[in-house]
């Protein structure tokens, strides 16, 4: 059986004036399944390339909070259902990490289909 999941790219904008991107992962929400997971990958070596002063550790940290967020632990979302914390965390912001738009899918497996996406959407070919 196969349920309805939403997903959004978490992307690094360096230099949001310039508007370059790079994926640095994938934020995965299924309410049928009761899972909220962010997987990433910071590629270092791309990131410099947009901007060899990127705040390496600054970016590391903040995508670090997208995980921490959806394990509901600590932080301003404690508490908060998963679906809550999804929203939250795809909502427009214009920083320097940041999720994209919202899509949807189908999976009999949300971690599979996690793995799947940062391979497509994330990893360097």
């Amino acid at each position: 059986m196969r349920d309805v999941y939403e997903y959004a790219v978490i992307r690094v904008i360096p230099r949001v004036e310039r508007g370059e991107v790079i994926n640095a992962g994938v934020l995965l929400y299924c309410q049928p399944r009761d899972y909220l997971c962010a997987g990433i990958e910071l590629d270092e070596t791309r990131l410099r390339a947009l901007d060899a002063h990127a705040d390496i550790e600054g970016v590391r940290h903040a995508l670090g909070a997208y995980r921490l967020s959806c394990l509901g632990e600590e932080g301003p979302l404690t508490g908060e259902s998963l679906g809550s914390r999804f929203r939250w965390l795809t909502a427009p912001r214009s920083t320097i990490v940041q999720a994209g738009p919202v899509h949807a899918g189908l999976t009999a497996d949300p971690d599979a289909e996690l793995e799947h996406l940062l391979a497509r959407l994330v990893r360097a070919l």
